[in-house]
């Protein structure tokens, strides 16, 4: 294209095509957040109207400047799910202190100012400091603060700057002030006021004190007729306001300018998606067409939780570094190439002036054809606004080149490791290499996510499970498949054989790991130490032997030894007959493991010192699973053999053999599991609480005599902010809801209880024009909650149903779970959050020092990211579904089958290069994830295959035969396909014990 053609045709574009190129060019996934503004011929600071050609809007393309600015400011920053977007705001909080715009008291500023030094020059230095703030301004006045802002500063050491960022952003979300921009108006009586647009609704300021604010669910209607903006509020008896509210603003282009940005500020936290656009008069048109254009935040939320965008790597890099650049004189290979009557870039991005090159347009330039921001890299990009278009969407990588990718890029930032962080969201731990924050034998590659809290990426590219994969030929299997016995009694054996191998290593997590760190630490008490090793110890012992005499009769089954007696030996009911009759004098251990259970959880309560041991060896590899779950195994294991007994004597006709031992031994394992049935649920409910207790904080008595676990999942909270992603936990009393912290600990913050006892559930879709919702009503409040579909309100609501069922049988008062109850029934959320206090502002700078690790793949998180829940009985069905054994796995785009160890427990794939390895090297957590059948059109010629999909992500897994594909397929589908789930409970009991 001519460059006068393509100049013109620039100016024709729309102003969402030049804010795509600016966002592609950053990487920025959130952009939405984001606008353009602009200075226009009426000295009038707009935003660039996105539907609008540019032409139009900007009348003097020579010497405008558009400035990259923040536009919507959400009401938590922890709803930026991208490091990169929470620098940006950060920046753009830095620019207000700058310009006076956020204003402060003093305690106030120089905290915040101590978080930005923090994330520039890194640890305090005291020489360092003094010399960096005599040399940057950060706010007016500024001297009279350097003491403090010093003293701020000292006590952030080993903060990393995506923790300052969070932090400044903690601090700044409480200011008044904090993302207000002020438009004059005055009153009915002439009053000089400001108005204000915020998420939660329209604000009014008397200078820079709010002394009103109307909510977006009071106002029913938003307009202005000349200089006049009305505010039409619904009706309300308690209310002594007018129905319609009126202020004057300085002129008609004022008023209308502050009325599009109320409306793209209500649109953008209010609804669910784009409105769409009126249809136009046949003759004549009242009032403005203006509507909001782009993605909402219910919207952007989604798509990056659904992992709908490419993963790029975040590079930070300080501002103090980019001053050293020259801005006035950039070197030749930073200019961009433009045709020689093109006008060349003239794009701002006011957050932050020291990273952004500014060329002066030469006299024949009239207007923006192409962007160019030296943004963390060392050379610009150059980014054609047409070419967004075609090339805007975003593509995930997966499988094997991924992998490549993924050794690629740690390989050229071996010296340069960047400070952002891992997420999995959706995929949190789309697979996390040791599914405990562990890091891999080479650098992560760090992606622009989520918090500060380091969590790993998906260990499917992980250059441990990605070496040269040993491929099989179709020879070899063929002759493999001709040594195996065809006998289904066969298959049924090897699988108990690679399960009770599993289950050894299980038990060796606490015979050995544990037991090893403990001796070496004097934290806990002999007493205790007497209570857990002195029982396992002979169960691995005993087991260690059992799967011995298992390995030796598949052996014979399988013709490899020189036995004569080879018929008389192809069965396994003697064996586990004998080997379960010996069992029996372990009765006793099994039932001390509960006061195991519980004496730990209580002398870790009490010890500060044997709680981090603890808290630090499930961050090990080889801790796959939280603690305490491994000292419920041996009666899990109890429930294994029970199913494998009975699937057994399916198999065998009555004249069989083998019936009889394997009838004897299924009589004694039911035996068995009948008397410890009782210790069991109550070992699951306690360790389920314990297990609560750590993910979620602000909480002090969760684990009390009575309470029982019923479901946990994500569900949206509608609110005068929109609809709000909270998770909810419900018990036999209560229904608790809390929302994500984003610190090192990944925890969930509490935000209100209400009490099941007097509860009432309503559907409520036609009343809030929300789908998939329920009003609960509690005593003196009410939430309206909506699910992600139809199918999940419908286990919430029968699910709440039964327990507000159990709350009025006990009939008793429930005890205050919140560690401190907000006042008036209301929860923090509710409530004041404009309120700012030292201890406010303390509490969220060390925030991040006061918690401790902890590990994120856990079904809580996985429930979060994927917009699911999962109940006790799924809990309790998942125990029986165990299994392990070989499976070859290939993603989308490869074409080699990898051969990999697979153990599938907790809804999740754990996966070993061999059955021999003490940890696994990456996980993969079910639920929301698909189970199919590969189609013809995917071109996998090969038997046994299934395949696990989850939005973007694909992965095929073929069995060895016929036997463990259906185990396979039965096991992954318990925790994939809750209809599924659903139809076999119904043969159950609530507990399937």
């Amino acid at each position: 294209m001519e460059p006068s053609h393509l100049y013109h045709h620039m100016l024709r574009a729309p102003g969402k095509a030049l804010l795509d190129a600016v966002c592609s060019h950053l990487n920025l996934v959130e952009g939405d957040y984001f606008g353009l503004e602009f200075q226009d011929h009426r000295k009038m600071m707009v935003w660039l109207d996105l539907l609008k050609p540019i032409i139009k809007q900007v009348r003097r393309p020579k010497t405008t400047v558009l400035k990259f600015v923040v536009k919507f400011f959400p009401p938590d920053h922890t709803q930026l799910q991208e490091e990169l977007t929470r620098y940006l705001f950060a920046l753009q909080v830095k620019q207000d202190l700058v310009q006076g715009k956020l204003t402060c008291n003093e305690s106030s500023a120089a905290l915040l100012i101590s978080h930005i030094v923090q994330s520039e020059i890194g640890d305090f230095d005291e020489a360092l400091d003094q010399e960096h703030l005599s040399k940057n301004t950060y706010m007016p006045q500024q001297e009279a603060l350097e003491e403090k802002i010093i003293e701020y500063h000292r006590n952030h050491f080993g903060q990393t700057p995506a923790e300052s960022d969070f932090q400044l952003l903690e601090v700044a979300r409480r200011l008044e002030m904090y993302g207000v921009r002020l438009h004059p108006a005055k009153d009915r009586e002439g009053t000089k006021i400001n108005l204000a647009v915020a998420n939660t609704g329209i604000l009014v300021f008397q200078g820079h004190t709010k002394i009103n604010a109307f909510n977006w669910a009071k106002v029913r209607k938003l307009s202005f007729k000349r200089k006049r903006f009305l505010i039409k509020l619904r009706p309300d008896a308690n209310s002594s306001y007018q129905d319609t509210l009126e202020f004057m603003m300085a002129s008609r282009d004022f008023c209308k300018s502050f009325w599009k940005i109320c409306v793209e500020y209500h649109a953008f936290f209010r609804l669910f998606e784009e409105p769409k656009p009126k249809p136009k008069p046949v003759l004549f048109s009242r009032g403005s067409s203006f509507r909001f254009s782009g993605r909402t935040q219910k919207q952007v939320l989604d798509y990056v939780k659904e992992g709908g965008h490419k993963k790029v790597q975040f590079e930070r890099k300080h501002s103090k570094l980019c001053s050293i650049r020259s801005l006035s004189s950039p070197s030749s290979d930073q200019i961009l190439e433009v045709p020689k009557k093109s006008p060349k870039v003239t794009l701002i991005q006011s957050c932050e002036p020291d990273e952004i090159q500014t060329l002066s347009p030469c006299k024949e330039e009239k207007l923006v054809t192409e962007v160019l921001i030296q943004h963390r890299s060392p050379s610009p990009k150059k980014v054609s606004v047409e070419k967004r278009g075609k090339e805007g969407s975003h593509l995930t990588i997966d499988g094997e080149e991924a992998a490549k990718d993924h050794v690629q890029q740690n390989m050229k930032n071996a010296h340069h490791p960047s400070t952002g962080s891992l997420t999995g969201s959706p995929h949190l731990s789309e697979l996390s290499i040791n599914s405990q924050g562990g890091t891999t034998v080479l650098n992560s590659t760090l992606s622009p996510n989520l918090s500060p809290d380091g969590k790993p990426s998906s260990p499917l590219i992980s250059p441990l499970l990605n070496e040269p994969i040993c491929i099989r030929t179709d020879d070899e299997e063929d002759s493999r498949k001709k040594r195996c016995p065809t006998d289904k009694a066969y298959y049924i054996a090897k699988e108990f054989s690679a399960t009770e191998c599993t289950y050894l290593k299980d038990l060796e997590v606490i015979t050995v790991w544990f037991q090893n760190v403990t001796n070496k630490d004097d934290s806990m008490p002999e007493q205790l130490k007497n209570l857990i090793f002195p029982n396992f110890d002979p169960l691995h012992k005993f087991h260690s032997s059992f799967l011995k005499e298992v390995d030796q009769r598949l052996v014979v089954w399988e013709g490899r030894s020189n036995s004569h007696m080879k018929n008389d030996n192809q069965k396994i009911g003697d064996v586990m007959l004998k080997n379960i009759q010996g069992m029996k004098q372990f009765t006793s251990n099994f039932q001390k493991h509960y006061e195991a259970l519980l004496e730990l959880e209580k002398t870790i309560k009490n010890s500060r010192k044997l709680d981090v041991l603890c808290r630090d060896f499930e961050q090990e590899k080889v801790c796959y699973l939280p603690l305490n779950m491994f000292l419920l195994r041996p009666l899990h294991r109890l429930m294994h053999y029970k199913q494998i007994m009975e699937r057994l004597c399916k198999h065998y006709s009555p004249n069989h053999v083998d019936f009889r031992d394997t009838r004897a031994a299924l009589a004694e394992i039911s035996e068995m599991v009948a008397q410890l049935h009782g210790t069991m649920i109550k070992m699951e409910n306690f360790q389920k609480l314990q297990e609560l207790r750590k993910d979620v904080t602000g909480i002090d008595n969760l684990v009390i005599p009575g309470r029982e676990f019923i479901r946990l999942g994500s569900l949206s909270k509608l609110s005068g902010k929109g609809l709000q992603q909270r998770m909810f936990f419900l018990f036999n009393d209560a229904l608790l809801y809390t929302s994500r912290g984003l610190t090192s600990s990944n925890q969930f913050k509490i935000h209100g209880q209400l009490p099941l006892f007097n509860m009432t559930v309503e559907e409520s879709d036609d009343e809030w024009g929300v789908p998939h919702c329920l009003t609960l009503r509690s005593q003196n409040q009410a939430i309206v909650v909506a699910a992600s579909s139809q199918a999940e309100i419908e286990k919430w609501s029968e699910d709440i149903q039964m327990a507000i069922g159990l709350a009025e049988k006990s009939g008793g008062p429930v005890p205050e779970l919140m560690a401190s109850s907000p006042p008036d029934g209301k929860s923090p959320e509710e409530g004041p959050v404009d309120q700012e206090s030292e201890d406010d502002l303390s509490a969220s700078r060390s925030s991040l020092e006061r918690q401790s690790p902890h590990r994120g793949n856990t079904t809580v998180h996985v429930c979060w990211h994927r917009n699911t829940s999962v109940s006790v009985i799924d809990f309790s069905f998942a125990v029986e579904n165990q299994l392990s054994g070989v499976l070859l796995r290939k993603f989308k785009n490869s074409n080699g089958w990898q051969k990999l160890w697979v153990v599938f427990t907790n809804f999740c794939l754990f996966f070993y290069k061999s059955h021999q390895d003490n940890h696994p090297l990456a996980s993969l957590p079910l639920l929301g994830y698909s189970l199919t059948i590969p189609s013809e059109s995917e071109n996998i010629h090969k038997d046994h295959v299934f395949k696990l999909h989850f939005k973007s992500h694909v992965y095929y897994f073929r069995a060895e035969n016929e036997y463990t594909f259906e185990r396979w397929m039965e096991v992954i589908r318990s925790a994939t396909d809750s209809a599924s789930r659903s139809r076999l409970l119904k043969h159950k009991e609530s507990h399937l014990y």
